[in-house]
């Protein structure tokens, strides 16, 4: 929710540039070769949400998969097709 009277589009100005450029193409190829991250992309465009917004979904979604390997000391492991 924002405040004041300013009612456009919401945009991320600042914070981690870096980081956002480094996952944003990672988060493209996850969208077009991971079936369970596919599948969300497209439940989130489906709902109605802009593309980008759904890209930074995955985006997170990726960061939260790394930390999650990271604490449980994991390797990636692909599905087999």
């Amino acid at each position: 929710m924002q405040t004041g009277t300013w009612h456009g589009k919401s945009f991320i100005k600042e914070g981690r540039a870096h980081l956002r450029q480094a996952l944003y193409m990672p988060a493209l190829v996850a969208i077009r070769f991971n079936k369970p991250l596919m599948t969300k992309y497209n439940a989130l465009t489906n709902a109605g949400k802009p593309p980008k917004v759904a890209i930074s979904a995955i985006m997170r979604k990726l960061i939260v998969l790394a930390n999650a390997l990271l604490r449980d000391n994991r390797k990636w492991a692909m599905e087999a097709p």
